[in-house]
């Protein structure tokens, strides 16, 4: 394939964005479409209540509530590089869907409030990212409002995360008293709030400023110098190593509604941020510039275009190069698909794509052949890659028809919303009745509003006491094991499941049962 094929994939960089809701997702993500040239106008979050959405949400409920519920993909060039970015759901719960979405991504973008430090959602992503030892790139926004110190969200990184960090440029100021930062990795200071000519300020060899800029007569740029001499001394050093392994985070602040420190963010993040690499499969490592074209499918949904009912699924592209109307192989299914239709996002924008390389990620139109975690493979060497994890729900109902004429439409839409992978179903051994189980509650309602609206079908949800799941390892179970406490079901892959009420009637249950080997799925990607 030659040179060109090789720049290619080296040119990728895609990432995914993790933070707790309303740290800035949206906002940072569409000023970095703006310096992509991707889209003309930041539609800002403010747009709740102007009615004007945010280039990134796209669904009906996101629309109403100006969240992010699905994940969606957006693409842009910037000085050579191909930038993918995989948008994740910003809402306080959130599903498999969230965790899946890290498996596709080289790099994650993490967007820290500087008013409230780490939130709990970011934790659960990071930790995340952490098992798959990706790089992690920290944005600390919203400098332009009063926060905490840049010292104290320094040290919460640290002993909170459990990571190393190295700021790359430093604030001088904050809120009201916001001047600017101090570049330690350019060596320069970004002022804010001033035309293009005199954004930059070059330092001299000591890290200071030349002459007698106006800058230098404010006591807050003293301040920063001080800290930034206890950096020097204190902190850790700048070591690109390991940010590769994803065991220091470069920190980045800046203000992105206000668009100041995102270019100097991009850059750097471009320069340090790996390309597609290695992946594990059953026959071992699947190098990005192998001549063989293979992905994976991490993601399907269902009806993004209300108009025309379809299904997408999201793949994955981890060597060779995609080209459409290639034919492919699904080891699974153990069949051979002409794959010629696929397509790009930019939200409610679809472009087909004629190819696509390591890194990339493409839209294939689905009619219910793909599952969640299926290879796609060319040539005669086939093999999977490793399997996504499946997430164990916390929350479950039972569910059923409201309206038994409607019986169709409901088993329609809970068998496509089940293969989208956007919650999980059980039936219960005995009475046959459907169980839902979601990580979060908003799934639950995503899910009534889309039957309701995509397939025509009210539901009835009855709240759980169940908050425990463990699979069965045993291929047999004696169905008199199942009680209101410990609950014996079948997933949707016919596996016997036991839903639990708590971790009393856990190990009550593994006591009395220890013949009965349970097993938890998230254990296995630990």
């Amino acid at each position: 394939m030659g040179n060109n094929f090789k720049e290619e994939v080296l040119s990728r960089r895609t990432f995914a964005i993790i933070s707790h809701p309303d740290a800035g997702k949206t906002t940072l993500t569409e000023k970095l479409l703006l310096f992509g040239g991707a889209i003309r106008d930041a539609g800002t979050v403010k747009a709740k209540k102007t009615g004007k959405f945010a280039t990134s949400d796209w669904m009906e409920i996101e629309k109403q509530r100006g969240i992010s519920v699905t994940s969606s993909v957006m693409q842009f060039d910037y000085e050579g590089f191909r930038v993918n970015i995989l948008d994740t759901p910003g809402h306080q719960d959130f599903s498999e869907d969230t965790y899946r979405t890290l498996m596709a991504v080289d790099s994650a973008v993490m967007i820290i409030d500087s008013a409230k430090g780490i939130e709990e959602q970011t934790l659960k992503l990071f930790k995340v990212c952490r098992m798959r030892g990706i790089p992690i790139f920290t944005f600390i926004n919203k400098l332009d409002r009063q926060g905490k110190t840049p010292l104290e969200l320094l040290a919460e990184l640290e002993e909170v995360l459990g990571i190393e960090s190295y700021p790359m440029n430093w604030p001088i100021g904050m809120g009201k008293e916001f001047l600017g930062i101090y570049d330690r990795f350019h060596k320069r200071v970004e002022q804010f709030r001033v035309n293009d000519e005199e954004r930059y300020i070059p330092l001299t060899e000591d890290g200071e400023i030349a002459g007698d800029h106006t800058l230098k007569q404010s006591g807050l740029y003293d301040q920063t110098l001080e800290e930034i001499l206890l950096l020097n001394e204190a902190g850790n050093e700048f070591s690109a190593e390991k940010i590769a392994e994803g065991t220091l985070t470069p920190v980045f602040f800046g203000s992105a509604l206000t668009n100041f420190g995102v270019q100097t963010f991009l850059e750097s993040y471009l320069q340090f941020a790996p390309p597609p690499k290695a992946r594990q499969s059953s026959i071992g490592e699947i190098d990005p510039l192998t001549e063989q074209f293979s992905g994976f499918v991490f993601k399907i949904q269902a009806n993004m275009n209300p108009a025309h009912r379809d299904r997408i699924a999201f793949v994955r592209v981890c060597s060779g190069k995609f080209e459409r109307g290639m034919t492919v192989n699904i080891p699974r299914l153990g069949k051979q698909l002409k794959l010629s239709q696929s397509t790009s996002f930019m939200a409610e924008e679809r472009n087909t794509v004629e190819e696509a390389v390591s890194g990339d990620i493409i839209g294939l139109y689905d009619t219910g052949t793909y599952q969640i975690g299926d290879t796609l493979t060319t040539g005669k060497n086939d093999f999977q890659y490793e399997r996504l994890p499946q997430f164990t729900p916390e929350l479950y109902v039972r569910v059923s028809a409201k309206n038994v004429m409607k019986q169709k439409s409901f088993y329609k839409g809970i068998q496509q919303l089940v293969q989208e992978g956007a919650i999980q179903l059980f039936k219960t051994v005995r009475m046959e009745e459907y169980l839902l189980g979601a990580v979060g509650q908003l799934q639950f309602e995503v899910f009534e509003h889309r039957m309701r609206n995509e397939y025509n079908a009210e539901v009835l949800m009855e709240r759980m006491g169940s908050k425990i799941a463990r699979w069965v390892e045993n291929e047999t179970v004696d169905e008199n094991l199942s009680s209101s406490r410990s609950l014996l079901v079948k997933d949707r892959y016919d596996h016997y499941v036991f839903l639990f009420e708590n971790d009393f009637a856990l190990r009550w249950f593994q006591e009395k049962n220890p013949n009965v080997k349970l097993y938890n799925p998230m254990d296995q990607h630990e």
